[in-house]
């Protein structure tokens, strides 16, 4: 076999691509850019600054090629070169070795010397690139952070339209940064912020102040002084009337109050908050608030007095009726949240009521998930057993009891089969057996 040379030559680094060589002196390639992002003299580089750390800090998606391992696909911290001219991270390198093999991993041609070069050259391509991205970074970030600080100081003095302005600014900030986010709540602003909701605030400040609380780490006393009844208030009234982006920032700035300890169920008994939900869930134009609306649906419907007010609205044949357009998620919250409200008597019969209820939700069994056929499988036993003359021959023509032999005959859980035969055994009651047994399709189904 013919030997391979590897490129040397002092101050130089050999990269192999295709079996043709490409040299790059350190000065010329970082002078004219050859690795994308590292400028000559573009800020000095701190030699104390840990490769490691900035890697996993910056974790940029844009990195040079050649400082990628192609074992791992990750950038390289201790670049070492084989006899073959290729380089790789050491460990990873010294773990391919420590299978067995004693070839090039990228060539597969076979060493004639298993020993390891550090690769200096390189490294120092990588650290000076990566050092100039991380003190970019640094400087940027503390910009951001700088500004934050300062807008936050003339928000606690700006009146009307200026007082817009910088929340505006602010907004912009937060949603681009992350040290930006850490700062403002680090420095007080959160309560800063939510200050400014209240029973006089105007839709135009409070918009972008729940824009603003929503894209934040609230902690629990910051979730406890927006659970006031006037801030509650002022975002349900801008969850109806507002943008398509405040509602759904609304919607998802009440879910996190929601799920705080001291919440309290009369905040979300409201007939203003459940119109608004149900309105972006129906919103056929913007779909990107069904998901954050259902959110909220979901754990509000563990309240007995929520479920009455959805029952009052005319909620249940709305939720029905968009079963079949949910994406899996989506689906899942929405039989949920049906599941809850046959809970009460007052729901069972609104669910039993709605054309759609039971083909949908037979349609639903054995399709989506394990979670979703659970929930359709209880509403289903609700409404037949809540009239089983009536719900139980129209579920079965539409399929019911073949869907039900899957569901006993599958890997589900085991309550979920034992519901399943309860709820076959309740539907064969109005059928004799011979006209019962060919409703399953019971051949089909074993096949």
């Amino acid at each position: 076999m013919p030997m391979f040379q590897p490129l040397k030559r002092d101050g130089l680094i050999g990269f192999e691509g295709g079996g043709d060589g490409q040299v790059l002196d350190l000065d010329t390639a970082v002078k004219d850019g050859v690795l994308g992002g590292v400028n000559g003299g573009g800020g000095v580089v701190d030699e104390k600054l840990d490769l490691k750390t900035m890697v996993k800090e910056l974790d940029l998606q844009d990195i040079p090629s050649v400082f990628i391992c192609p074992i791992s696909l990750e950038p390289m911290q201790d670049p070492v070169t084989l006899c073959t001219g290729q380089t790789y991270e050491r460990s990873n390198i010294h773990k391919w070795f420590n299978l067995g093999h004693l070839t090039c991993p990228t060539t597969m041609q076979e060493l004639w010397d298993d020993t390891v070069t550090p690769n200096k050259t390189l490294h120092h391509l990588i650290y000076t690139w990566f050092s100039q991205k991380y003190v970019l970074m640094k400087k940027r970030s503390e910009d951001v952070q700088g500004r934050a600080i300062e807008v936050l100081g003339t928000l606690k003095k700006a009146k009307g339209q200026a007082r817009v302005h910088a929340l505006s600014e602010l907004k912009q900030i937060v949603v681009a940064h992350l040290m930006a986010r850490k700062t403002v709540v680090e420095e007080g602003g959160v309560s800063v912020i939510s200050s400014l909701l209240g029973p006089f605030t105007s839709h135009a400040v409070g918009s972008e102040v729940v824009a603003i609380l929503v894209s934040l780490d609230l902690d629990s006393d910051s979730k406890s002084g927006l659970m006031q009844p006037a801030k509650v208030s002022l975002i349900v009234d801008m969850l109806n009337d507002g943008s398509n982006e405040t509602k759904i920032n609304c919607a998802r700035l009440i879910k996190g109050l929601v799920e705080e300890k001291g919440f309290r169920a009369e905040l979300v008994s409201s007939h203003s908050l459940l119109v608004g939900l149900m309105r972006l869930v129906k919103d056929k134009r913007h779909r990107n608030g069904v998901s954050p609306a259902l959110g909220l649906l979901k754990p509000i419907s563990v309240h007995k007095q929520v479920r009455s007010l959805m029952v009052s609205i005319g909620a249940v044949p709305q939720l029905v009726d968009i079963l079949p357009s949910l994406d899996p998620e989506c689906l899942e919250s929405a039989l949920f949240i049906l599941d809850a409200l046959c809970s009460d008597m007052e729901g069972r019969v609104a669910v039993k009521d709605s054309a759609n209820t039971i083909p949908y939700t037979v349609r639903v069994l054995m399709r989506v998930s394990e979670n979703c056929t659970n929930y359709a499988l209880s509403i289903l036993w609700s409404v037949c057993k809540l009239a089983p003359e009536e719900c139980s021959p129209r579920a079965v023509e539409v399929g019911l009891a073949a869907k039900l032999l899957l569901v006993i005959q599958s890997g589900c859980d085991a309550a979920l089969k034992q519901r399943s035969a309860e709820l076959l055994k309740l539907c064969s009651l109005h059928y004799s057996d011979t006209m019962f047994i060919s409703k399953c399709k019971l051949t089909r189904t074993i096949q």
